[in-house]
């Protein structure tokens, strides 16, 4: 059984649910999965040896949480030397546009800049926009954005935009190459099998 770590932050709670997905999915395919809250400073994420990471953040302000910024930087060698993949969950992934799509991955290449850390797959995906969660002026501010982009304005309702067969597909995807990495280690260096001793001189 494969042990999986689920590294993240959230700000709104949609990237606790997507990683939440994630790790049931992991379950369902008979591995194990850890969920770490990256602004947890209390714990070490890497105290149960996982054999494979999965960093993922959602982006405000134009950037990642600075817990999971911090994570990342502090962790790099535990990370390079396992499995690892980055999701970055944005509105801008939401969009249609060209523009939207480059401002999405460009989000993802100024957190692996910040952090120095170079994850070995990616995915870019769409959160929400949950207006019913927001204080007055930062309603008014998403909403702004919103209309700007031609999404939806009102106010009085939130909006999910996660492609929730992407998670999927790129969940199986990770937990396919953990386990075919793991036959391959298991190939290469078997499990020593005990011989008995009796009737040896």
């Amino acid at each position: 059984m494969a042990r999986f770590l689920i590294a993240y932050g959230t700000t709104e709670g949609q990237t606790r649910k997507i990683v939440a997905r994630i790790a049931d999915r992991i379950r369902e395919r008979d591995e194990d999965a850890i969920l770490f809250d990256s602004s947890n400073r209390d714990e070490d994420a890497f105290a149960g040896d996982p054999d494979a990471v999965l960093v993922a953040g959602s982006v405000h302000q134009g950037k990642h949480q600075p817990a999971l910024r911090q994570f990342v930087e502090d962790n790099r060698r535990n990370l390079d030397l396992r499995p690892n993949a980055f999701l970055s969950v944005s509105l801008a992934a939401a969009g249609d546009e060209a523009e939207d799509r480059e401002e999405a991955e460009r989000y993802m290449r100024e957190f692996e800049d910040a952090t120095g850390w170079k994850p070995q797959e990616t995915l870019s995906l769409a959160g929400a926009l949950l207006y019913t969660q927001y204080d007055f002026f930062k309603r008014f501010i998403m909403k702004l954005i919103t209309r700007r982009k031609g999404g939806p304005t009102d106010t009085d309702a939130d909006f999910e935009f996660t492609d929730w067969d992407a998670v999927d597909r790129f969940t199986d995807s990770f937990v396919d190459r953990v386990a075919a990495r793991i036959r391959a280690q298991e190939k290469q260096h078997p499990p020593a099998t005990a011989e008995g001793t009796e009737g040896r001189p």
